[in-house]
């Protein structure tokens, strides 16, 4: 099986670089099984040309403000265009994914090799502790902490072991939704500090945990409609904010706090239970590398 990154230039536009973020194309993606409620009555229901259309807009998108890593997909491993539960990158370490489906599970060796490809260094973590990477862990640079989602996919351990390992503080959230399995579901936080969320998937000890970390002035709370349209499930690169969905007033609400909502639209990859923030992993916050899409 081969893995790697390709390392032709893109284009020759230039811009400054805010982060490098890792794809993975999805020639492989569909809904084959069912590990969470947005796959239910799903399987075989992908259309493979809108979702390859999808990803392509998403990836241009994200081409003008960040450089890009791609990940080779592998049949038989539809879930793996999802490259947020690859791991967490700290400090150019890497823990890589202890995936709790066993559907997921051969993905950890092969995302393994990318990363030892790329010279990172692998974490020590127990192979008996679940823990689904960047879906679960979400950097909050401007707070310099990790936030960590458990109670459907990562393990209840997981924050003090990424707080070991790491030596960022890390603060654990319990989620109580299934349909918001995975933290990045359900929880954005943005450079400036603020901290865009539905508090319906947290258990309330966890909304007193946020809402004594964060200011009110910097605490975007979503309502469901577009907490269903996975509107927390987006990726944050300066001011931009790219998302599947957004209404009108959470628009204005960002707008007003200084960020840019930009709409790219992942009604194939919702299938799945993912979106935006699910089909990227930040590796870093600024490169002077790029690379071609595959």
């Amino acid at each position: 099986m081969n893995v790697h990154v390709k390392t032709q230039e893109k284009d020759a536009r230039p811009r400054a670089a805010l982060a490098t973020i890792l794809m993975c194309a999805p020639h492989h993606f569909g809904v084959d099984y069912v590990i969470n409620p947005w796959m239910e009555r799903q399987v075989g229901r992908t259309d493979n040309a809108r979702a390859r259309a999808q990803w392509e807009n998403l990836r241009r998108h994200l081409s003008d403000c960040a450089d890009l890593a791609f990940v080779t997909a592998e049949p038989g491993l539809p879930d793996m265009v999802f490259t947020a539960n690859a791991g967490l990158v700290v400090d150019g370490a890497v823990i890589v994914s202890r995936f709790h489906a066993r559907e997921r599970q051969p993905e950890e060796n092969l995302f393994r090799r990318w990363f030892e490809d790329q010279g990172y260094d692998i974490a020590p973590w127990p192979e008996d502790v679940a823990f689904e990477g960047a879906g679960d862990a979400l950097t909050d640079r401007a707070r310099r902490l990790i936030w960590c989602g458990h109670g459907w996919r990562s393990s209840k351990l997981a924050p003090a072991l990424i707080e070991a390992v790491s030596g960022w503080p890390t603060v654990g959230l319990k989620l109580v939704d299934p349909r918001f399995y995975h933290l990045d579901t359900c929880l954005c936080p943005l450079p400036d500090g603020s901290l865009m969320y539905y508090p319906a998937a947290f258990d309330g000890e966890s909304l007193e945990t946020i809402r004594a970390l964060v200011p009110a002035e910097k605490r975007i709370e979503v309502g469901e409609a577009d907490a269903l349209a996975f509107a927390c499930n987006a990726v944050a690169v300066g001011a931009r904010i790219f998302m599947n969905a957004c209404s009108a007033e959470l628009g204005a609400r960002l707008t007003t706090a200084g960020f840019a909502p930009v709409v790219t639209p992942l009604s194939e990859f919702l299938k799945a239970g993912g979106a935006a923030k699910c089909l990227t992993l930040e590796l870093k916050r600024s490169s002077l590398r790029s690379s071609a899409a595959p």
